[in-house]
Formats: C-alpha cells, structure tokens, sequence
C-alpha cells in the first residue's frame, strides 16, 4: 500500500491550524458579552473554519419556537425561505448531543435551495447546547459536491461546544442588564424618594422624585454621605441618616421607620415618612441600605385640619352663641327696666352675632358641599360692575376709614355667572382687604377684559402676605400668620371657597403681594 504523504501532511497542518483557529476563537468568544456581535463572530467562524460559503443560526425561543439570529453570505430578503430548518428540531432530552440529528435534513435542503435559487448542496447541522438545554442550531451550506468530512464535524462540535457556552453567558448577561435597566426605570420614576446606601452610608443611587424634595441634582449627590443631602428636622425615631460614623442599631431583620421634616429649595418644607431597610449578604455583613422617602404632609395637613376645625367650632362658632346668650339674658332680667337706646343696641349686637354665626354655618356647608362636589351654580347674566359697586358701597358704610376706588372701563362685558356666588367672591375679598388693613388706605377694585375672559382684581395696601405662606393661603381653615391673625376674626374658609367658586365657573384666582405692601387679589371669569 502506497501512502500520498503530501496529502496526509496537508491534511495535518490544516487539523493543526483549525485547532489553533479554534482555540483562538474561543478565546474571544469568552470575551464579547453583546449577544447579536456574538453570533455574528460565531457564525462567521464556524463557515471559515470548514469552508462553507453559508451559514445560518437559529436561537430557541422561550415558546420552544426557535428564529433566525444570525446569518452568513445571504441577504436578509432570503432568510424566511429558510423555514423548513426551523421546524420539527428534536430536543436534546431525546437523547445526546453526539447522537442528535434533524429529521430528513437533505431533503429540506432540496427545498430551501429551490426556494432560495442557490445551489446550496451540502449541510451540515450542529446543536448549540449546554447542559442537556438546546439553545439554539448552527447551519453550515456548501455549493459543491464536497461532503463534510468526520474531522470538519468534529472540529464543529467542539467549536459548537464553546459557542454555546458563550451564547449562553452572553443570554444571562442580556437578561440581567435588562433586568437591571428595569429596576433603575422603576426607581428612577418612582413618586415616591429612593436611595440606595452602602454600608458607609454613602448614597450610591438617588432617584428623581428624591433629588426634587432635596433640591440635590443626582450627579453631586452621588458618593456624598446620606446626611449631607437628605438631612431630617425633628426627626420622631432613629434617623440613620442624621449623624455620619459607622452604622449602629440597624436591624438584622425587618426596617427601621422615621417621621421629620425636610426642608426643600426656596425654603418650604414637607413632612415624609423614611423607612430604612438594611440588605446583608450570605456572611451576614451590611451590604446596602435602601431608603424609600414618602411624602405623608397631606396626612399631616390633614391632621392639623382636623385640629383647626375642632378650634373653629369651639371658638368661632362659640363666641357669637355666648354674646348672643349673654345679651337675651340681660334682656330678660327680671330685676332690671332697660331703657329703650340699651335694648335696641343690645339687639343689635345679637343681630350682627346671628349674623356672623349665619355667614360661619353656610361657610362650613359650603365647604363641606365643595369637598364632596356637589357645589352648584344658578348662571344668568351678570353685569359685575354693577355688582362689586353694590358690595363696595356695602363696606363704605361698614369701614368708612378707608378709600373705596373703583376701576371698570365703561365697555366692561356681561358674563354668564352665579350673582350670589359672585358676590360671595368680592365680599371675601374686600373683607380680607379691610380686616388686613387696620390703618385704612385706599381699597382698589377693577378689572379688564380681553376675548375670552375677564379679569376682576381687589387691591389694598395693607400688611401684605409672606412669599413663603402664598401657597397655601387658598386652603381650607388656613389664615396667614401674623400679628393681626390673633385679633381678627375668621376660620380661614373665605378663600378657599373664593377659589372654588372662581374655579366652578371655569376661571382661576391668584394673588400677588409683597410683605409690607399690600396685596391684591386677581379672578378669572369666562366671557361665555
């Protein structure tokens, strides 16, 4: 027997350079953790290193469908002619990889290489597997008769073996940045504040809704100790964040939970609500903590609501019953003959006290009607010059150390409104422009129109209203606080109301004003 010694050597050297082709390919595979450049690199190689002119490589989807994800020397256009691989692929658990086969493989290619118009002759299938799980199939095509040979599905099955190791790999690192883009986007817009900690108590993460309460843009919170950004006013528990050092006292298991306030940009402050929940690892040491921050001021607020509205009713509603009381039974004294000047200014004061408990009552019903929107408005024409000229000359009798100004051009518009409600709205208003001018002045009332609404406007030069107290002076039972506060009656409801009334009518009420200066009052109303 005569041996071709030049065919055996050509033959080693090309098993020698596939070996070292595999070795470094395998190399680089381990190396490349972006799934679609992966298995490009695969495919790519694995045609190279046995000379096939085509390749495809179809991925198990979690429907056990599997799709092409990659491809070699085809164009796009052809690919879904490729189908008939696709189907019918067993699964490993059927038996072993080296015993694992497609069904009638030939015979689909005949198909495909019809379908597709190419003279694609020869196959040759793999199994991308790890572990008894079938990831996925890499086909290899050649146009001419040449067969593959044992040693180009040997050197493919270990090429296969190393591919679907880093398929995999590349698979769980997907899974898990996508899983980890999730949580960020799920922390990033949560409404509530988060922040992760290290042990150390240094933030780590800082998410948007927080860095709004704080003030504390996230890439100059980052890496700060939690105390400098997030730092709580009378704190009622333990406040990790509140002093630096090492952590103490943070629970094995289960949160630690505080109530303070936190003072936000401009100066405001909002009360929230901090649970800390500590994360060790299998050792048992301190990994992370995480902060979640809620904002629990309406809670609060409506705390305080409650409370004021127990002392409106034991004070505002219970000072006119006294007088009242008082002034009947001096009245009716048995013992006494008043004369007639005592008994009619004696009923007068009960007048104006029944008054002013009467205006109190159908303040609270109205407010309560407004909180359960039922509030309703009876519209008609309204001619508001008309209108605040009436309720202007109402307070000139009642306040006369002031100077009642009006100002509405002669083309002032009609609108469709409410009159009551309306007047509700300017007797408020010039009220609290009187009662927050105690020396007197001038009292401005005017407005102007443009073509869809009009515009009414109450100006006094008065006290002025705080910049920081001009958010909220439109809520239930607020009043400002000042010196006059104590010395002035009322509930806080006029403005409230006011706004709900304005606002039922489908325009808006705002202030401007400037401590020391006065303050003036502006309402929208639609032309209609």
């Amino acid at each position: 027997m005569r041996y071709d010694f030049t065919v055996i050597d050509y033959q080693l050297r090309q098993q020698l350079r596939q070996r070292e082709y595999l070795l470094e390919i395998s190399r680089a595979m381990t190396a490349r953790l972006d799934l679609s450049s992966l298995l490009r690199l695969i495919l790519e190689n694995a045609a190279e290193m046995v000379q096939g002119e085509v390749g495809l490589m179809a991925l198990r989807e979690g429907d056990s469908a599997f799709r092409i994800a990659a491809s070699y020397g085809l164009p796009a256009r052809l690919l879904p002619r490729f189908a008939p691989l696709l189907t019918d692929i067993p699964y490993l658990s059927d038996g072993t990889a080296a015993a694992w086969h497609i069904p009638d493989l030939q015979m689909r290619l005949g198909l495909v290489a019809r379908a597709v118009g190419l003279p694609l002759h020869q196959i040759v299938a793999l199994p991308l597997a790890v572990e008894d799980e079938l990831l996925g199939v890499i086909y290899i095509f050649r146009a001419g008769s040449a067969a593959f040979s044992p040693n180009d599905q040997q050197v493919l099955s270990s090429f296969a073996d190393q591919a679907a190791i880093a398929v995999r790999n590349a698979r769980l690192y997907e899974e898990m940045a996508a899983e980890k883009k999730r949580l960020d986007a799920i922390i990033e817009h949560s409404a509530d504040g988060v922040m992760i900690l290290d042990a150390e108590r240094h933030i780590q993460v800082i998410n948007r809704a927080l860095s709004a309460m704080t003030g504390w843009p996230a890439e100059s919170a980052l890496g700060r100790p939690c105390y400098q950004v997030f730092s709580l006013q009378n704190p009622q528990g333990f406040d990790l964040c509140q002093t630096g050092g090492p952590p103490v006292d943070v629970p094995q298991e289960g949160s630690l939970y505080v109530e303070g306030n936190l003072e936000r940009p401009g100066g405001t402050r909002i009360t929230v609500g901090v649970t800390y929940t500590p994360l060790y690892d299998d050792g048992g040491r301190l990994v992370n903590i995480i902060v979640n921050v809620h904002d629990i001021s309406r809670f609060r607020e409506a705390e305080e609501m409650k409370s004021t509205f127990i002392s409106v009713i034991s004070h505002e509603l219970k000072t006119p019953v006294s007088l009242i009381k008082g002034y009947a039974g001096t009245l009716r004294r048995d013992d006494a003959n008043w004369d007639k000047e005592t008994v009619r200014e004696s009923l007068a004061v009960i007048e104006e006290e029944s008054d002013r408990l009467n205006v109190l009552i159908n303040n609270l019903l109205d407010a309560s009607r407004i909180q359960a929107g039922v509030l309703k408005l009876e519209l008609g024409d309204l001619d508001l010059t008309r209108l605040a000229t009436k309720v202007v000359e109402r307070f000139r009798v009642q306040s006369p150390k002031h100077q009642y100004q009006l100002d509405f051009p002669g083309d002032f518009p009609m609108v469709l409104a409410d009159e009551e409600r309306i007047r509700e709205v300017l007797s408020n208003l010039l009220g609290n422009a009187v009662k927050y001018s105690p020396d007197g002045g001038p009292v401005r009332v005017g407005g102007w129109a443009d073509e869809a609404n009009v515009t009414v406007y109450v100006a006094d030069q008065g006290i002025g209203i705080p910049a920081a107290e001009q958010g909220r002076l439109f809520h239930r039972f607020y009043r400002v606080d000042s010196s006059l506060r104590r010395k002035t009656q009322g509930a806080g409801l006029g403005l409230f109301l006011c706004k709900a009334i304005v606002e039922a009518h489908g325009g808006r009420i705002w202030v401007r004003s400037e401590e020391g200066k006065g303050a003036t009052f502006f309402f929208t109303l639609p032309r209609g």
